[in-house]
């Protein structure tokens, strides 16, 4: 009799920290406040993302989480192709800038007609 209620014992103190671990882990189950307007939970500039903020991105890991290897292949996929459109967009802005420079400087070295005085 005295070995059986050991044995209780020591299964209700094993139940008792497993529990507690549980909760501790786990969480209480209570929902999280809804983010504010314009907020990630991760930490991403609202705006004018560029490739490096795609690269420095990390997700917390869940007990359920997510294949990492294939999150980062897309997070690094998705960085070279952000890098790529802004070289491209700030090649064709500095080729704008440079054609309405020589449009202006050829304008201005014309030589002006009689009538346009």
């Amino acid at each position: 009799m005295g070995t059986a209620l050991i044995y209780l014992l020591v299964v209700a103190v094993v139940a008792a920290v497993v529990f507690v671990l549980a909760g501790l882990v786990f969480g209480r189950g209570e929902e999280l406040a809804p983010l504010a307007p314009g907020a990630t939970p991760t930490r991403l500039p609202a705006e004018a993302v560029r490739g490096d903020d795609v690269r420095d991105l990390r997700f917390q890991q869940a007990l359920r989480g997510y294949r990492m290897a294939e999150v980062d292949w897309v997070l690094d996929r998705l960085a070279e192709e952000l890098d790529r459109l802004t070289d491209e967009r700030d090649r064709v802005t500095d080729e704008r800038d440079a054609l309405a420079l020589r449009v202006h400087e050829l304008e201005a070295a014309r030589p002006r007609a009689e009538g346009d005085r």
